[in-house]
């Protein structure tokens, strides 16, 4: 089927860049555009004028929040309630287990994904947080997911997240990181597996790629194994490093290297590999990270809740390292993260010029595409896959319209989006995904979100109960 959309803007592609369309249209059949600009010629069999709006391409989101968010509760706290919502060394020791069960799993994980189709993401790298399972992610775990991912039509790059170690507090308050390396070559093991498995599936929406911890609870050898098999598969990599202070402190204390330092050791830099945050990159590493074709993915939301920020956009994209954009936190906006890391930027550099709403907007689609090795995803253009994003301008408080892309970023944010089309079907309609129940699915996350809340206590190594580790921000009265 030939459909037509016809908007305010459309923003298409052309000459090496993203162009403007002034009430322009762009046609697709079936899963492929066929057209992008003014008065296509011939016959369509449906056309949706789309109005005020922007039709965009998909954005694509390289760390992309696939579990509930625990951001609500973990972004505030003070050092010393901060430790106690990690795993404490008895924990790690006696009683570790999954707290949800495989349903409760396989719902958090569809629930996130309609989050980010209703945010305008058509393709999607996952995280979730290990916190509240007995270990890692699990074979059977993304089985689930890629069953949801394949129903909702989202386009995702899928695979269980393993791990060697984790991040502990000691009963004396030290931090550590402790280590069951079984579990992470059985880890790595599941993860090749479900690679090789989903990969293609879904009319090829679905690819497989390798998402390995945060890189201080990997050993060395669990990162050459995901370098081999990457490598040996054509897998895109895609490992947490250069993100923290403690990190960086682990890896100098045992190796003496910096993280970039020691993924160039294990063979872990490279076109097929993104690094989310890079807020611990040194400015003397950019050069090598270009070479090499290594992306960093910047989440500012999930940056700016933690009180930290990329050092910075413009001076990474100025030593021509690709980036991407991610969200990592909830809700997964794009539109509101493109805005933020905007503000950011201009902030840490102290120059409103230094960086434009426009690279913002490339990270968030051709930079993302640029990292998948997709030359199909990302832009508006004949032979690019039909994904489209449309932001809607016609609403009262959306204010007056200049420039659509720095209109977009200063005066919308997710609950703008409109219209979804991932491959050509239409996935979301009007702000709302076809055969969902919002409702019943909002009331089902907050019981979820409840019981991930009640269990924080048992992991705290002083024991204290969730009023101590999650006070309000005013005293809480009851009702009459």
């Amino acid at each position: 089927m030939k459909t037509r959309l016809k908007a305010r803007f459309v923003i298409g592609f052309a000459d090496g860049d993203h162009v403007v369309y002034r009430d322009g249209e762009v046609v697709y059949a079936d899963d492929r555009i066929v057209f992008v600009g003014h008065a296509y010629a011939d016959l369509v069999d449906r056309t949706v004028d789309c109005g005020d709006a922007i039709v965009s391409p998909g954005f694509v989101d390289l760390d992309a929040l696939c579990d509930i968010d625990h951001g609500l509760i973990d972004t505030w706290q003070p050092p010393e309630l901060a430790k106690g919502l990690q795993w404490s060394e008895d924990y790690f020791r006696h009683r570790r287990h999954d707290v949800f069960t495989r349903e409760e799993e396989a719902f958090q994980r569809r629930y996130a994904m309609c989050q980010l189709l209703l945010n305008g993401v058509t393709t999607a790298v996952p995280i979730g947080a290990e916190t509240h399972k007995r270990w890692a992610e699990t074979y059977d775990q993304w089985m689930d997911a890629a069953e949801a991912a394949g129903e909702l039509g989202i386009r995702m790059y899928l695979g269980p997240a393993y791990r060697s170690g984790v991040n502990v507090v000691r009963d004396d308050g030290s931090r550590a990181v402790l280590w069951d390396e079984a579990e992470g070559e059985r880890g790595l093991t599941e993860a090749v597996r479900f690679a090789r498995d989903v990969d293609g599936a879904h009319d090829g929406r679905l690819r497989g790629c390798l998402l390995p911890c945060r890189i201080e609870t990997m050993s060395l050898d669990l990162l050459r194994e995901t370098k081999r098999q990457a490598d040996a598969n054509d897998w895109r990599v895609r490992i947490h490093a250069a993100q923290s202070a403690s990190e960086v402190a682990f890896l100098r204390e045992w190796y003496g290297k910096t993280p970039v330092e020691l993924l160039g050791d294990v063979g872990l830099l490279g076109p097929r590999v993104s690094s989310p945050h890079g807020r611990e990159v040194r400015p003397e590493e950019l050069p090598l990270l270009a070479e090499t074709g290594t992306t960093i993915v910047h989440c500012p939301l999930a940056s700016i809740h933690h009180g930290h920020a990329l050092k910075s956009f413009a001076r990474v994209r100025a030593a021509g390292v690709n980036v991407a954009m991610g969200t990592d936190t909830f809700p997964p906006d794009m539109i509101r993260a493109m805005d933020v890391g905007w503000g950011m930027n201009k902030h840490v550099d102290g120059e409103q010029s230094v960086v434009t709403a426009a690279e913002f907007f490339r990270a968030a689609t051709l930079g993302g595409a640029r990292a998948l090795g997709r030359d199909d995803l990302g832009r508006l253009a004949p032979g690019a896959k039909a994904d489209i994003t449309v932001i809607d301008f016609s609403m009262l408080r959306a204010g007056p319209v200049d420039d659509p892309i720095r209109t977009m970023l200063y005066n919308l944010g997710g609950w703008a989006v409109k219209r979804v089309v991932v491959d050509g079907r239409d996935v979301v309609v009007d702000g709302e995904i076809p055969g969902v129940d919002a409702e019943q699915t909002r009331r089902r996350a907050q019981a979820w979100f409840d019981k991930m809340k009640a269990h924080y206590p048992e992991r705290d190594y002083l024991g204290r109960g969730d009023e101590e580790l999650f006070p309000w921000s005013f005293p809480m009265r009851g009702a009459p």
